[in-house]
């Protein structure tokens, strides 16, 4: 049987989850002490900025016992209390630890619904266990099955085209205002997590030019450096203005950093130029009085909110869409899941059948030497075509029975009725 256990930001607050990343990051083999454990068979790690989690193929006989030294393995990773690690820790089996991780790898799971970083670390996850042979027939299928679904979310429906970070919506923005961002010479006034975060969006949008300009000058050669830009002091904004095409600032100042009358003093300079002004701090750094001016166009931070909060709404609707592909998704696996579970009683009525085929040819050796090669040849594929028919009905029975049905109960019945265990 499948089990999933783990914590994430749904569950447990940013630094229990720290104290368990580093003591999980501890192992010198993590994967390896994790198969340890007694009754897990197969076994997969995840760990992200917001989820960590076990997913094992386990023994249902040792089911009790093993899920319970995955919980207590994860919870002294972290030095919790049994108390702590019942408030944080979930856990899942079968049907709704697949649910589960599909719905994790298609993003419906995340902080940010419809991210798509979540199912690349999904797959390194899945790399690293399958590199040190920790998984098996059933978390390999589960993972890529788990990948399918994933795509089809992204195939079919919208649920990652609209931005719903300010960020990504201001380059969004700055996209649609001149078609490219290719060419164009961006400001990014300030050098905290936002601009940076801005300045990555950016970049994987095309931005080949950023200059940061920042009260601290070093902090702004830091994060410069990180988009092989420019670093300037604030003591260089007007002549960086008049070259900028597109200008988002996000400093902490009191007080506007570019005001109107600085905007007008540049205009004649920049040639009647257009100008994009994305101002995302709070408070603003751009005075709104500049959007009067000619081909300057200024957005602040409740515009781009207006934005996130729609293409929220959008997502939100998309991923209706996206749990009814998912759920087809695990309806296969389940099948399939079930369909594995009368394997073992399949093969065991193939062999009793042969066995029983043996023992009846046995007894006719003495007449059948009297045959020739050929014939004892026909005899013996009309012997095995009976068998083969004689099992079809039933074996085909029991796949499709299994799929509907209670495939436990099922396999039961019939090891029972041809006496398979004695």
């Amino acid at each position: 049987m499948i089990v999933l256990i783990g914590l994430n930001h749904k569950t447990a607050p940013l630094a229990v989850r720290e104290k368990i990343f580093a003591g999980c990051q501890e192992e010198n083999d993590l994967l390896s002490s994790l198969r340890s454990l007694g009754g897990v068979g197969e076994v997969l790690y995840l760990s992200t900025c917001n989820r960590i989690e076990i997913i094992a193929g386990i023994d249902e006989r040792e089911k009790t016992e093993t899920v319970r030294n995955l919980h207590d393995f994860l919870a002294q990773s972290g030095s919790l209390t049994l108390e702590e690690a019942a408030k944080c820790f979930y856990k899942y089996y079968d049907e709704e630890a697949v649910r589960h991780i599909f719905r994790v790898a298609s993003s419906l799971d995340s902080l940010v619904m419809g991210e798509t970083q979540i199912l690349g670390q999904v797959k390194d996850a899945y790399r690293q266990a399958l590199a040190q042979n920790a998984t098996g027939v059933v978390l390999n299928r589960l993972m890529h099955c788990s990948f399918r679904a994933a795509k089809r979310v992204r195939q079919e429906t919208a649920i990652a085209v609209n931005p719903v970070s300010v960020s990504f919506a201001a380059v969004e923005l700055a996209k649609k205002i001149f078609g490219s961002l290719t060419g164009k010479k961006i400001l990014l006034i300030g050098a905290g997590e936002m601009a940076e975060l801005t300045g990555m969006h950016l970049i994987s949008n095309g931005a080949e030019e950023i200059i940061v300009a920042n009260r601290s000058l070093s902090q702004a050669s830091l994060l410069a450096e990180k988009f092989h830009g420019e670093a300037v002091s604030l003591d260089a904004l007007e002549e960086k203005l008049i070259e900028a095409d597109i200008v988002i600032s996000s400093t902490g100042a009191p007080a506007y950093i570019v005001t109107a009358d600085l905007i007008r003093r540049i205009h004649h300079q920049r040639k009647n130029r257009l100008l994009f002004l994305i101002d995302i701090a709070v408070p603003r750094d751009i005075d709104p009085a500049a959007s009067s001016l000619e081909n300057v166009y200024l957005y602040n931070i409740d515009n781009l909110q207006d934005i996130v909060d729609e293409n929220m709404n959008v997502r939100k609707k998309e991923a209706i869409k996206a749990e009814m592909i998912v759920e087809e998704e695990i309806a296969r696996y389940v099948s399939w899941q079930k369909e594995q579970e009368s394997v073992p009683t399949i093969v065991s009525l193939r062999n009793k059948a042969e066995e029983i085929v043996r023992a009846e040819m046995d007894k006719a050796t003495g007449w059948m030497q009297k045959l020739d090669k050929e014939e004892r040849e026909k005899v013996d594929n009309l012997v095995n075509s009976v068998v083969n028919k004689i099992l079809h009905t039933p074996v085909t029975a029991l796949k499709e029975e299994i799929s509907e049905f209670s495939s436990k109960d099922i396999v039961a019945t019939v090891r029972r009725l041809f006496r398979l265990d004695e």
